[in-house]
């Protein structure tokens, strides 16, 4: 594996494991992006019945259904399956060991 490969995979792993974190925690402690682009039946009706809370919350919800769906096709794009993903991390340990 070249440096660039090593490189591309090791953000991957970065960026799968932040995500991972992301979704198991129910904190609101991250990043709020915004503008986000919705539908807009979608954010006003959903307003209208059930008021600003809810429809923060559904919006969350599908955001965090979109973010797995993404997450999982990156993880099987750069890593294909669990047993080269668990080869890629120990890799990733034999580097920090050298680099210490």
């Amino acid at each position: 594996m070249d440096k660039e490969e090593y490189t591309n995979k090791y953000r991957n792993l970065r960026i799968l494991k932040s995500i991972q974190e992301y979704l198991k925690s129910d904190d609101n402690d991250y990043t709020g992006v915004y503008p986000i682009r919705v539908p807009d039946e979608l954010l006003y009706q959903t307003l209208k019945l059930k008021g600003a809370k809810s429809a923060d919350t559904i919006i969350h919800h599908i955001f965090k259904l979109g973010l797995s769906m993404w997450s999982e096709k990156v993880y099987n794009t750069v890593f294909g399956s669990q047993q080269d993903l668990e080869e890629f991390i120990e890799i990733v340990k034999k580097q920090n060991k050298e680099n210490k």
